[in-house]
């Protein structure tokens, strides 16, 4: 039984750091093509994804 709470915490853990590898991706790409003077998405989107999957983890986390 712990093995699988492992497997579980882990693929919620890569989620977690794809998703904001992808989001500062995006950001400097949007900030690139956008012209924003500062770095302004590149700071937007990844504390975005970080607010959403943490909601996301308390959910799948929680009691049931």
């Amino acid at each position: 039984m712990a093995d699988n709470s492992l497997w579980r915490y882990a693929g919620l853990a890569t989620q977690f750091f794809v998703a904001i590898g992808v989001a500062v991706f995006a950001g400097l790409k949007m900030d690139k093509i956008f012209s924003f003077s500062m770095p302004l998405l590149v700071w937007i989107l990844p504390l975005t994804i970080i607010v959403f999957i943490i909601i996301k983890i308390i959910k799948d986390t929680g009691k049931k």
